[in-house]
């Protein structure tokens, strides 16, 4: 780990309802090292995904601060988060998002087409143990066989940020165990820097640091004295 690569200073979001104003975040604050991994845990509602989108330039904060580097994300236009998107985040979400019609190595391709520097499709699907997969349909993959795909697409285009919102809230135990030893063998030979949103609190042990949120606050950061590797962990 080294320097501070996303920097976070009391950002809020607020959404309009019928209802009333909803407040997602409520002046968190927190700094971000390049190259850890952090877990992010909390109940439904608690702003864990509302900061995931806001730092991944997907949402934008109502108030306050959240700059990546040199950039202002707060302040930044459509066409810089855009950019900002494409050369420096992966994204792996709870559900899948692959294109059916594509095989494993198409997917891929559709981030590799368009990154700065990417992997050749071939590799990042390797990386995730699916070279024996390559030419397969996503309706020929098990659900842990596809999020590994999803994972392989995020890191192909070698992010500085990657940014996992449950990835493996719709698998079972074995599947979420390979789909989370991908991220962490990816974040570590790609030197990302990694954020997970999960509600699995035994995911927290694989973190550097535990981030816990409830109603829009951060109310713990713990850091872990002894990190554990995906199948160490209790399930």
């Amino acid at each position: 780990m080294t320097d501070t690569v996303l920097k976070v200073c009391e950002l809020a979001k607020v959404y309009a309802t019928s209802a009333g104003d909803v407040h997602a975040l409520r002046g968190v604050t927190l700094d971000i090292l390049g190259g850890e991994t952090l877990v992010l845990l909390g109940p439904s509602g608690s702003g864990k995904s509302t900061l995931l989108n806001i730092l991944g330039g997907l949402d934008r904060a109502t108030s306050g601060s959240a700059r990546f580097q040199d950039l202002e994300l707060t302040q930044a236009s459509d066409i810089e988060l855009t950019r900002y998107r494409r050369a420096s985040v992966g994204f792996i979400f709870q559900f899948f998002n692959l294109v059916p019609s594509l095989t494993a190595r198409e997917n891929v391709a559709l981030i590799t087409e368009i990154a700065r520097d990417p992997m050749r499709p071939e590799e990042a699907l390797a990386r995730v143990g699916l070279s024996d997969r390559l030419d397969h349909f996503p309706a020929q993959l098990s659900g842990g066989q596809q999020q590994r795909v999803a994972v392989a697409r995020a890191i192909a285009k070698r992010p500085q940020l990657l940014l996992c919102d449950e990835p493996t809230g719709s698998l079972d135990s074995e599947s979420g165990v390979r789909v989370l030893e991908a991220i962490a063998d990816v974040t570590r030979d790609v030197g990302a820097t990694t954020m997970i949103v999960s509600h699995n609190a035994d995911i927290a042990r694989m973190a550097d640091r535990v981030i816990r949120f409830r109603d829009g606050r951060i109310t713990e950061i713990e850091r872990n004295g002894k990190k554990l590797a995906p199948r160490e962990m209790s399930w």
